[in-house]
């Protein structure tokens, strides 16, 4: 769930976003019908130089019962600290971690890797996938692939791979990308963006050869049911807990 002055909002290729409801109601919605995660990230936290709210994580904490991440303007152990005490189960890491990287060893040595998520908003330029900052805004001399096994390296649990053209367009993930992060890391690789039917999700396990993947719009506005998505990607033979 992408976080926007305290509400879920859903854009396509990372703006014209739109009203998705409460970040807490929603989560609350998503833990009973079954969601095996949340990941929630305040989107402008660090563009505008913000700290992640705080008190919005409690709110959830209190009212989720399934694991959840946050992220956004995470600078610092501080930040990590803040953001576990009130609540959250990991935190994730993007446009700091890019900055600083040994932000991601110092979170893995004090806290442990399975905190530890490293989220990648990358888009496809002129032949490479290239890292961006602040929410798709800032294109970096990181690329994709290389980034992902530096993360790994510096103690990584997860690496978020989000795709920015294939964000909120619902026409698939990037699966050829997925599989080639999934064949180069040893940790779990999330995929995001691009999820419009239930056959994206189970590409994107079978060809991408992703270990999650992460959806909202399709989740927010009721064009899939999870309870049936999961029943959907059993009968292809993918392991869900349902």
């Amino acid at each position: 769930m992408d976080v926007k002055d305290g509400k879920t909002v859903k854009g396509v290729n990372f703006v014209n976003f739109r009203n998705a409801g409460d970040p807490v109601a929603l989560g609350a919605a998503y833990g009973r019908a079954g969601a095996d995660e949340l990941v929630y990230l305040d989107i402008t936290a660090s563009h505008e130089g913000r700290k992640t709210f705080t008190d919005l994580v409690k709110r959830i904490a209190e009212n989720i019962n399934i694991p959840f991440t946050v992220g956004g303007g995470i600078h610092e152990l501080g930040d990590v600290e803040r953001l576990l005490a009130a609540g959250a189960d990991k935190v994730s890491v993007n446009s700091a971690a890019i900055r600083r990287p040994a932000l991601i060893r110092e979170i893995a040595a004090n806290y442990g890797s399975q905190v530890c998520v490293v989220a990648i908003d990358a888009d496809y330029i002129n032949g490479q996938w290239v890292c961006f900052l602040n929410g798709g805004r800032v294109p970096t001399d990181k690329l994709l692939f290389d980034w992902a096994a530096e993360a790994e390296s510096l103690g990584a649990g997860e690496i978020l791979f989000t795709s920015m053209a294939h964000d909120g367009v619902k026409n698939g993930y990037a699966n050829e990308a997925l599989a080639e992060l999934s064949s180069r890391l040893h940790i779990p690789v999330i995929a995001s963006g691009g999820a419009g039917k239930k056959e994206h999700f189970r590409d994107a396990f079978k060809v991408g050869r992703a270990d999650a993947a992460l959806a909202a719009s399709v989740f927010h506005f009721g064009e899939i049911g999870i309870a049936d998505l999961k029943s959907y990607l059993r009968q292809e033979g993918i392991d869900v807990r349902i």
